[in-house]
């Protein structure tokens, strides 16, 4: 027997060579808009029109991995449809009772029940739509685990799960209000330095992280998202220092409520409240104030500064393309054309009826657009298509594609990506930079970086590393079993042949097109097998997690 990371070098070599035909960064060639959308959208494909194929990329986008289920529902409403039953959908939360019992350090099962909440979402909740957009937001609009208590992080999830498809500007005020937003970037500690209060001190984190990460980035932007240049064609900054340290200014006065008194221990911080304003006034700077120019005049209220320095945001030019970029990037692509972001940023600014940040209308131009569809039919697919599967989407999809009803877990808890915990990335920045470039090009790949050598080991041994541990001796399928995997399928069609395997891997994870190159390689493997051909399982899985490490699945084409 050999280890399945004997297949690594070649996977590595082909997913870096792959990169090639993702396209040069925001080329300036588009798809002509269609007529009846003013350039914004593409039309509604018929659902008679909805092949295998691209209702499964569709799926792959729009939700964490495509199913039979929901690649049929796909086919029968068509695109925007389903998308309108998406929206029509309640919100799938966590309920943080269980959690609010324990005291600290957590047992390892709390950890664990943690851990899985999220995943078990992506994998089982009808809600496919907003959950992926959630996901999308909590990249760059970040609360970490690592600071955050699990109890707090519950409370932050709901949030995003209740706000993701609302508008925007309702997302950012109550995101500036949530105990754990305010906690994870010390806005709850923002207090000017009096005589008062010699003790205190402003804090300018939550400032410049609501502007730089959640909002209007770094630099001006053109409505289509390429950066606005000075005369000597230098970047434009889109802020001052002082504009952060006197919008820090207009957030001061915050404190966590008190209400009621008598908390669980777990619940000091009264994570399910919103933060309210101190009542007394040395913790306040009701000064007048000037952020990107806007005054805020002496003696306006916390919330009245707060309103006002979210309108601003919204009404800066910056926003539209930047949440269109950000959008784009985690559903589509890595690499939008400014014609793309144009399109989308258009629908942000102004969803058809005069209304600023609606999500939803974004979350539909984002899907729909002509560029987002122009791979459904890979004979027509553009040359700039293309992102990495990042960690987590990778791990959805397969357990979703293999029919799972749970996240797996060993063990050791949920077999979640170790560069890619859900709601746990080391900073503020998340997981990757949307400014990451695949080296040695000029390409944006943010996902890239998370797509390392252990992050292959990890693929290669996906289903190994759930079934291997000491409590599954005696029955290593155990842990597929018990997260109600349809592992039967997938043994049962091994069974029969190479053949009756490779369709049931390429209806399921290749949109009924696996290449036929990875069709020959997992053909060859199964006739020289490196494994016990008495173990109908060690063949099977050790295929399946070849095939979903190989490029083909590893980049969304």
């Amino acid at each position: 027997m050999v280890s399945n990371q004997c297949f690594l070098l070649p996977v590595v070599v082909a997913m870096a060579l792959s990169l090639t035909g993702c396209g040069d960064e925001r080329s300036t060639a588009s798809i002509p808009a269609p007529s009846n959308s003013a350039g914004q959208v593409s039309p509604q494909s018929a659902a008679s029109q909805v092949g295998h194929y691209a209702a499964s990329r569709f799926a792959e986008q729009a939700s964490f991995g495509p199913t039979p289920a929901l690649v049929a529902e796909i086919r029968q409403k068509g695109f925007e449809k389903w998308i309108d039953d998406q929206f029509a959908l309640p919100a799938s939360l966590i309920d943080p009772t269980p959690f609010l019992g324990f005291v600290e350090p957590p047992p390892q099962q709390e950890w664990n029940a943690y851990r899985s909440a999220f995943p078990n979402i992506a994998i089982s909740a009808p809600d496919q739509l907003r959950g992926r957009v959630t996901w999308a937001l909590s990249q760059f609009i970040v609360v970490s685990d690592g600071k955050v208590d699990m109890v707090g992080m519950i409370y932050w999830i709901n949030l995003l799960q209740q706000r993701a498809l609302g508008g925007y500007w309702d997302l950012l005020y109550h995101m500036a209000l949530n105990s754990a937003m305010a906690f994870y970037l010390d806005n709850d500690q923002n207090r000017p330095k009096s005589a008062e209060c010699p003790h205190c001190a402003p804090n300018e984190n939550f400032a410049r992280e609501i502007m730089q990460l959640f909002s209007l980035g770094v630099f001006k932007l053109n409505p289509d998202g390429t950066p606005v240049r000075s005369s000597s064609g230098d970047f434009v900054e889109t802020y001052t220092q002082r504009d952060v340290e006197e919008l820090a200014r207009a957030f001061t006065g915050w404190t966590h409520s008190n209400d009621p008194p008598n908390r669980p221990q777990r619940n000091t911080m009264n994570w399910a409240k919103p933060m309210v304003p101190s009542t007394w006034p040395p913790e306040r700077d009701a000064g007048a104030k000037t952020v990107l120019g806007r005054a805020f005049p002496a003696g306006q209220s916390q919330d009245k500064d707060l309103r006002d320095a979210i309108s601003m945001l919204m009404e800066h030019p910056n926003i539209a393309p930047f949440v269109a970029t950000r959008m784009i990037q985690h559903l589509v692509k890595s690499n939008p054309t400014p014609a793309y972001v144009a399109r989308v940023a258009a629908r942000f600014r102004d969803n058809g009826q005069g209304m600023a940040g609606d999500m939803k209308a974004v979350v539909k131009a984002v899907l729909l657009d002509a560029e987002a569809r122009a791979g459904d039919n890979p004979a027509t697919s553009r040359s700039d298509n293309g992102k990495f599967r990042e960690p987590f989407l990778q791990r959805t999809a397969a357990w979703r594609g293999m029919g799972c009803a749970r996240f797996p877990v060993n063990q050791w808890g949920p077999f979640l990506p170790q560069n890619q915990k859900p709601f746990a990335p080391e900073s503020v920045f998340s997981f990757y930079a949307p400014t990451d470039r695949a080296p040695g090009s000029n390409l944006l790949a943010p996902e890239q970086k998370l797509v390392n050598a252990s992050e292959f080991t990890g693929r290669l041994s996906l289903t190994q590393s759930v079934r291997w541990s000491a409590s599954q001796q005696e029955n290593r399928l155990k842990g597929l079993v018990d997260a109600g995997c349809n592992v039967e399928a997938l043994l049962a069609a091994y069974g029969r042949s190479s053949r009756d395997f490779n369709d049931y891997l390429s209806t399921r994870f290749f949109r009924g097109a696996m290449p036929p190159t990875l069709r020959s390689n997992i053909e060859q493997l199964i006739q020289q097998p490196h494994w016990d051909t008495k173990d109908l399982a060690e063949g099977a899985l050790r295929m399946f997690d070849f095939a979903l490490t190989s490029p083909y699945y590893g980049v969304i084409k």
